[in-house]
């Protein structure tokens, strides 16, 4: 028989990892917190500035001191500390292009340090996939790179940082999201991959994850016939209890991507989702990213008991989740009075950052025909914009427009996205330097055609990929590997000889 719904209910709390709106806590939050909520998720809208988010942290730990407090800082163009002012710090694409293992882990290390001191505790981070499908929608810079070697050695790098500065770690997506063309956020992906595949590709930085001894892992709403012909991963217990805990041997949290994703939302339902996940093996439940309000949390607390009460969930297995919690909440509380002391990070952004993104910058210049560097004077900067990843912020800015400005006054600038190209997108340089500033330039149709119409009026023009440079072009190509302020300060810096 199960316990009563009043001694369910925390445990059904403790499971959860809300979102919520606003720059405080919501009374409802702290009300939780002493109901037995063990966790909250940060996003860019909570965050002003630092003091106001270390403001923001610090009352959650006053209404229950080992509360995880989580974000989804990947750094990079995923950001949410920096998101009015974009990354201060390369994300996985320029690290892995570089291949400097201990870089990775200084740069993880420096931002695992900043994040204690803000009071988080657990990161949404290092993207350990395999980004394999140059056409990924959604990954792309976010990951190490499309070699399995590569990426696992930096993602127990960047793990080994992180948790050194004192935060955990939590590799995603498992079991790896890199061969997709489809967003999870919109539909549910689908991996063709057989077994062999996956264990040489897609599992060997998950691998090298456990080994490095991530605290938590999280899952990736995919289906992967391999694996499990019929639940996306997520709601999967040969996946998750069979493959991550008994062959992989992890024994950490398993937490979800969010439940809220139209990927499983749509076919399993809200709730109906959370209760599948727990089932499977996952110890916490992600909402508030689109969902962050009382009611949706209380939606799910409710519904757990209810699966609980109905003997569809056991109640073994909602405790064991909960324990696991429990447990990573300790971890981030010795983790904390532990962590190193830091002189603090400057208010214009890493050093470490910038010079990890100055070493990632890659060029490459044509035998001939090539402009002369460094730039001198004023010149024209042309940004083609693609259609946003949902996963970068809407508010994040990016391209060289700003950085350039500040270093050559009287530099111009226009911005096209994919309706408003004019036939010549050179023309209001007026005889000036051209810098054509693209991202992921090999997977839009029109930005190609774009960029070869301004390479016909302008073979002089300069062209610096923020994307994924699978498209080399122009006579001098800057490949920053991410589209961050480092990077962009880096380009601009590198056009510039300063």
């Amino acid at each position: 028989m199960s316990a009563p719904t009043d001694d369910l209910d925390p445990l059904a709390a403790a499971v959860l990892q809300p979102g919520f709106v606003g720059t405080t806590p919501p009374p409802w939050i702290r009300r939780w917190l002493g109901e037995g909520l063990g966790s909250v998720v940060l996003f860019a809208r909570n965050v002003v500035e630092p003091a106001q988010l270390a403001e923001l942290t610090a009352t959650l730990h006053a209404e229950r001191p080992d509360v995880i407090v989580a974000i989804d800082e990947e750094a990079g163009d995923v950001t949410r500390i920096e998101s009015a002012r974009g990354s201060s710090r390369p994300g996985n694409l320029a690290l892995g292009a570089v291949d400097d293992p201990a870089l990775t882990e200084e740069v993880a290390r420096d931002l695992g340090a900043e994040l204690a001191d803000l009071g988080v505790t657990l990161n949404y981070a290092p993207d350990a996939d395999v980004n394999s499908n140059p056409d990924n929608p959604v990954i792309g810079v976010r990951a190490f790179g499309a070699e399995p070697a590569l990426v696992a050695r930096h993602t127990a790098a960047w793990i080994r940082g992180l948790q050194s500065g004192g935060v955990a770690a939590c590799a995603k997506h498992f079991p790896g999201h890199g061969d997709t063309r489809v967003d999870s956020h919109h539909d549910l992906p689908r991996i063709t991959a057989d077994r062999a595949r996956l264990d040489a590709v897609e599992l060997a930085p998950f691998r090298a994850a456990v080994a490095a001894g991530v605290q938590a892992v999280m899952t990736g709403h995919l289906l992967v016939p391999a694996l499990d012909p019929e639940l996306p991963a997520t709601l999967s217990g040969p996946i998750l209890s069979g493959l991550l805990r008994d062959q992989l041997g992890f024994s950490g949290v398993v937490v979800t991507d969010a439940v809220e994703m139209r990927a499983v939302a749509d076919r399993y339902g809200f709730a109906g989702a959370a209760v599948r996940a727990l089932a499977a093996g996952a110890d916490a439940i992600c909402i508030g990213g689109e969902r962050a309000d009382e009611e949706s949390a209380r939606q799910l607390r409710d519904a757990i008991v209810a699966a609980v009460i109905a003997g569809e969930l056991p109640e073994e297995r909602l405790a064991e989740a909960a324990k696991r919690v429990g447990q990573l909440a300790a971890w981030t509380v010795a983790a904390r009075a532990h962590r190193p002391h830091r002189a603090g990070i400057p208010a214009d952004g890493s050093p470490v950052g910038l010079a990890a993104a100055r070493r990632a910058l890659r060029v490459t210049t044509a035998p001939a025909g090539a402009p002369a560097l460094p730039l001198t004077g004023p010149v024209h900067v042309v940004e083609f914009e693609p259609p946003r990843n949902i996963a970068i912020g809407p508010e994040t800015p990016w391209g060289l427009a700003v950085p350039l400005a500040d270093l050559l006054p009287g530099t111009t600038t226009a911005r096209y996205a994919e309706t408003g190209v004019p036939a010549d997108p050179t023309a209001g340089a007026a005889g000036r330097p051209v810098v054509l500033v693209v991202r992921d330039l090999h997977r839009h149709d029109w930005m190609r055609a774009a960029v070869a119409r301004a390479l016909a009026a302008r073979p002089d023009a300069v062209v610096v990929e923020l994307g994924v440079p699978a498209l080399v072009a122009g006579a001098v190509h800057i490949a920053t590997h991410g589209a961050t302020r480092a990077a962009a300060h880096a380009a601009a810096g590198h056009l510039t000889g300063r």
